[in-house]
């Protein structure tokens, strides 16, 4: 149960669950939180974990995903999830924003703000959208020095280094794997293949790569939508849904809108919305009533 405020497990023990949950068997699925509020539904509705998506963040501020936000922004966007929740949460920390030393310095930050594992990609800074076309990568050896950089940054060695690689979409599947064994060498934990298409190509995936592995399971991208279970009896490690409770939240918005638009009521729109009372649920509202009543329960002695 997370405490009042913020949760109550350690940024320490949630890296170790992180960890063990990787190794486990058991898929870990880490649903995207667009804001703290979601990050308590995805952890009371019963999930392993909790993902911050670059692209649902830039989205939420009107910007593109091609890396116009700063470390600073996700970090304190990142901070504010890992806070209230007891799950461990892995943030997408783009290309680490910069060159090595700052993928270095952007370690340092988010293991500062209770996170328990970030991942790196391999594309060329500015990056783009690892589902749109026209992406470019940097040399492996490039890439390499940015994971040696955040390998060497870590102080807690239970945080979790994932290095993501875009060469499947465009060199190729066994370009990718290579990439990513000399990955695992340079010392990430985990490896995300980006934009892998078929079950095939994520079973060739697990066969050729000996670490952790997470999938991404994102809507309306060049990956086939497949089970967590199945993905669970690949061999995959953990999945992400990077940015589906943005696209829910903003497609019942959307709808939202145009029916007080045109109506000028949202009379009809009730039975979608969650209730006053199921966000007061939510909130543990009760428990902070309770906690007010305890703290300032006391009364004034006459004085002698």
């Amino acid at each position: 149960m997370t405490g009042l405020i913020a949760a109550t497990t350690s940024a320490a023990d949630k890296r170790i669950a992180f960890r063990a949950g990787l190794t486990s068997g058991k898929i870990q699925r880490l649903p995207g939180a667009i804001n703290p509020l979601t990050a308590k539904l995805v952890q009371e509705i019963g999930f392993e974990g909790v993902y911050v998506s670059g692209g649902a963040f830039s989205a939420g501020l009107a910007l593109p995903d091609i890396g116009l936000t700063t470390l600073t922004e996700v970090a304190a966007h990142s901070k504010q999830i890992a806070r209230v929740t007891d799950l461990p949460v892995l943030v997408d920390a783009d290309t680490g924003f910069g060159e090595p030393m700052s993928a270095a310095r952007t370690v340092t930050v988010f293991e500062d703000d209770g996170l328990a594992g970030l991942h790196l990609e391999d594309q060329v800074n500015p990056k783009r959208c690892g589902h749109l076309d026209g992406k470019a990568i940097i040399p492996t050896d490039e890439m390499v020095r940015r994971l040696r950089a955040a390998v060497s940054a870590r102080r807690d060695p239970n945080f979790v280094i994932c290095a993501r690689t875009d060469a499947a979409g465009i060199d190729g599947i066994d370009a990718a794997i290579e990439r990513a064994k000399a990955y695992a060498d340079a010392g990430a934990d985990m490896i995300f293949t980006e934009a892998l298409h078929t079950e095939a190509d994520f079973e060739k995936f697990r066969a050729a790569v000996q670490i952790p592995l997470l999938a991404n399971m994102t809507e309306f991208g060049k990956s086939q939508l497949i089970p967590a279970k199945t993905l669970e009896d690949i061999g995959f490690n953990a999945v992400i849904y990077p940015v589906t409770t943005l696209r829910l939240a903003m497609g019942a918005i959307e709808q939202g809108l145009q029916e007080i638009h045109s109506t000028g009521t949202q009379a009809g729109l009730l039975d979608q919305m969650q209730t006053r009372s199921r966000l007061y649920e939510v909130l543990e509202y009760e428990r902070y009533n309770e906690f007010d009543a305890g703290i300032f329960n006391f009364t004034l002695g006459r004085s002698q």
